[in-house]
């Protein structure tokens, strides 16, 4: 936020943009008052500032529009390598002593998310194309500040000394000064030690588990009496322990691997997930790295080589690739329609900026529409996917303690892909890389992470007249931004798709390799597929959460939305239906958040709008967008399951809250072996907080239950689960409302909402 002398000064439009402007080194005289977005008033001379450069162009942007670059780093921008650095240094060289700074281990770094009116300033004034009509509106005309406050960090370090997880905010400046050897030049502003919690596991500990588990003389042991002794062949994948007793208290670290075998050591590509090995119990200590369980409990032979194990291409399988498949190209001679500025995107009526997070991975922010009549409208402020849950269904050991949260245990960002053109992506591409501290501290990329293109997508619209024989149709194209990730053995694709009519899609892809089961000769089990000899595929279910915080037709500071369910009803037999045939849809205001705990059902067609209570279209009704579900299910576990007292957010596909900064994680921040119940969304809406007019956050539960086929092995095919934003009622709006309406333009009965007709014509709120 501003300081207080900065917000105790008033700084014209003029002087401040002439300051940011001379600092560009570009000024451009403005002597049309009329043109003056801002002050209205009648300089002679006005500096403003102008479009100086493009950036250049570079292999993955070949024919891309490339908008002006930016005087500064907006303050939705994703932290540079240079300022995850600086934030790391910062914090180490707060440690007390050589020991403590030595211990330190840099889980997280992440960019401290301005509040949104920091976020609507930057559009407003600092950063093109200028939108002032997000600044708020006063007397006396907008007071600017000369500058944004500065950029923060917020790290979660792990000490490997004391086992304690800390989160650390860094205030940064002057970041350039490490590119050149200089000293880092961040501040820290808080720290603070978080009681009882165990933090996501990495990449680096998961290469130690692996070595430490084969150097362990017991398990070399074990793995020889099931006829291995290549530890080179052997696969130690560490997942983390969940919560199922005391003794995975967050006292302790800890990891249960699963163990598995390749066959040929001189085969890299060879799928090693096609021999498990059952029967070894192992348990890492993972702050000391040693393990302290270890049992060989059971002796099941592995399963024998199977010829379809790999799955790399036909002929090192001894298999036949198709060969009848033509070249199918996509070409875009004049380039692609969408311009990009940094991460800030334009395309068709659509305008965003995208972020990532070692967490979340991919995240959308600021989504509008530019609307003819009205200009800029905004839809949505976020948009991510904040957790992911994969519950197994088999009760036998060890598969009973698959219920990973890949998010909050690992990171999707932290384990997404460096995207290949022609493979992952096609067409003209603008790809984005992501930048992430290491456990050590370093600063890793990954490179070409997100990719952005434009797709064609069928038919957007269709009519011939019989009469006349004439037709007319429309291509649909959407714009489709994306990244993929790794979790052990499943790969996801997380999409997001802007269409050209309004719609917003939120799809995920799943496929990879299956995570299997070995059986004893002449053995199936109940709970699971066979699909080769000694060798299934257990039942399990994939959850995602999206986290939506919605903005429909709301501008900085305004809390005008709430949420409407919408279900079809079937009419009662009687004199409103003597056909018997009639059906109709009916809203229902959800007012608060215990009443907002809603699941899908596809027998009314429910759906969810989210809607403006000040703004109606030509046809007097409020503006909205509508939450349409895709295929869903839910839990398809006990009420006491163990995993669901980490996860009680997945009892319900949707939850609706207002608007609270910390309220990020459905499962809490730290699930990895969390203790409490029911800790994070669960708990969030036992307060019963009002969502009559608000600013509101959906929260969208969203999974499949997958029973493995044998077309499932020894990759399975993408499959594809999502949902829907729609635009409902949005087009052919009025101008907001200004006073809102009183109580008395409300038909209330049994919570069902019937708008009337208020003196001015408009619809009164729901």
């Amino acid at each position: 936020m501003a300081t207080a002398q900065e917000k105790a000064t008033p700084t014209s439009f003029a002087s401040a943009a002439g300051k940011a402007a001379a600092a560009d080194g570009v000024l451009q005289s403005w002597t049309d008052p009329s043109q003056d977005p801002i002050t209205k008033r009648s300089p002679t001379s006005v500096s403003l500032i102008r479009p100086v450069s493009s950036l250049s162009p570079d292999p993955n942007t070949k024919g891309i529009t490339i908008m002006t670059r930016a005087q500064t780093c907006h303050p939705l921008e994703p932290l540079t390598a240079a300022e995850i650095s600086v934030a790391v240094a910062t914090v180490r060289a707060a440690g007390a002593t050589p020991e403590v700074r030595d211990s330190m281990r840099f889980v997280e770094v992440v960019l401290v998310e301005p509040v949104k009116h920091v976020v609507a300033l930057a559009d407003a004034y600092f950063f093109p194309p200028f939108q002032p009509s997000l600044l708020p509106r006063t007397k006396g005309g907008p007071v600017i500040p000369t500058k944004l406050p500065p950029r923060r960090a917020r790290l979660v370090v792990y000490s490997k000394r004391s086992n304690e997880t800390s989160i650390w905010i860094v205030e940064l400046a002057e970041v350039r000064a490490t590119t050149r050897g200089g000293h880092h030049r961040g501040k820290v502003i808080s720290s603070e030690v978080v009681p009882n919690v165990q933090p996501p596991m990495d990449a680096v500990e998961y290469a130690e588990c692996e070595a430490v588990v084969k150097d362990f003389p017991p398990f070399r042991e074990a793995m020889k009496k099931r006829g291995i002794d290549d530890m080179d062949l052997v696969m130690v994948d560490p997942w983390c322990a969940g919560y199922h007793s005391d003794s995975d208290a967050p006292s302790r670290r800890l990891a249960k691997p699963l163990i598995f075998c390749r066959t040929e050591s001189d085969c890299p590509m060879e799928n090693g997930y096609a021999r498990p090995v059952e029967g070894i119990h192992v348990l890492v200590d993972m702050q000391n790295m040693v393990v302290i369980e270890f049992e060989d409990r059971k002796l099941i032979p592995l399963p024998p080589a199977d010829p379809l194990r790999n799955y790399t291409s036909g002929e090192t399988r001894g298999g036949v690739d198709r060969s009848d498949i033509k070249p199918l190209q996509i070409i875009q001679p004049e380039g692609p329609s969408f311009r990009v500025s940094g991460h800030f995107i334009e395309w068709q009526k659509w305008n965003f900026r995208i972020g990532f997070t070692p967490r979340e991975g991919l995240v959308i922010y600021s989504v509008a529409y530019v609307d003819d009549g009205r200009g800029r409208r905004p839809v949505a402020h976020r948009l991510s996917f904040v957790e992911m849950v994969v519950p197994y269904g088999d009760p036998n050991d060890p598969h009973y303690r698959k219920n990973a949260f890949d998010a909050g245990e690992d990171g999707l960002g932290k384990n997404a892909h460096s995207l290949k053109k022609g493979c992952d992506c096609l067409g003209y591409i603008k790809y984005f890389d992501a930048h992430f501290t290491n456990f050590t501290g370093g600063v890793e990329t990954i490179e070409n992470c997100v990719c952005l293109h434009e797709e064609d997508h069928g038919i957007l619209w269709k009519h011939q007249d019989w009469r006349t024989g004439l037709a007319e149709v429309r291509r649909s194209r959407r714009l489709s931004v994306s990244f993929v990730c790794t979790v052990a053995n499943y790969e996801y694709g997380f999409f997001w798709h802007f269409y050209q009519d309004g719609k917003i899609e939120a799809e995920v892809k799943l496929t990879g390799i299956l995570s299997l089961g070995a059986l004893p000769p002449g053995e199936t089990r109940k709970y699971g597929t066979t699909i080769a000899p000694g060798l299934y595929a257990p039942v399990h279910q994939h959850f995602f959460v999206a986290r939506m915080d919605m903005a429909v037709d709301c501008r900085p500071g305004e809390t005008f939305n709430q949420v409407v369910e919408v279900n079809v009803k079937i009419e009662e037999p009687g004199k409103d239906n003597v056909h018997n045939n009639a059906f109709y849809a009916e809203e229902e205001l959800l007012r608060s958040e215990l009443q907002a705990m809603r699941d899908c059902n596809p027998l009314s067609a429910r759906h969810w709008i989210i809607r403006n209570t000040r703004t109606v279209n030509r046809s007097g009704q409020l503006t909205g967008y509508k939450l349409m579900p895709g295929s869903n299910c839910l839990p398809l576990a006990g009420s006491e399951a163990k995993f669901l007292r980490r996860a009680a957010f997945l009892k319900h596909n949707l939850w609706v809250t207002p608007y609270a900064r910390d309220e990020m994680y459905p499962g809490g921040e730290f699930p990895n072996q969390n203790p409490r119940v029911g800790e994070g969304l669960a708990t969030w809406v036992k307060q019963n907080r009002s969502l009559e007019e608000t600013d509101v956050v959906l929260w969208y539960v969203f999974g499949v239950t997958h029973i493995p086929r044998l077309e499932d092995w020894p990759v399975m095919p993408v499959e594809r689960i999502g949902f829907m934003l729609m635009p409902y009622g949005f087009f052919n709006s009025s101008p907001a409302v200004d006073v809102p309406p009183s109580a008395s333009d409300l038909d209330l009965k049994d919570n069902v909402v019937a708008a009337k007709p208020i003196q001015n014509g408009l619809l009164a709120k729901l």
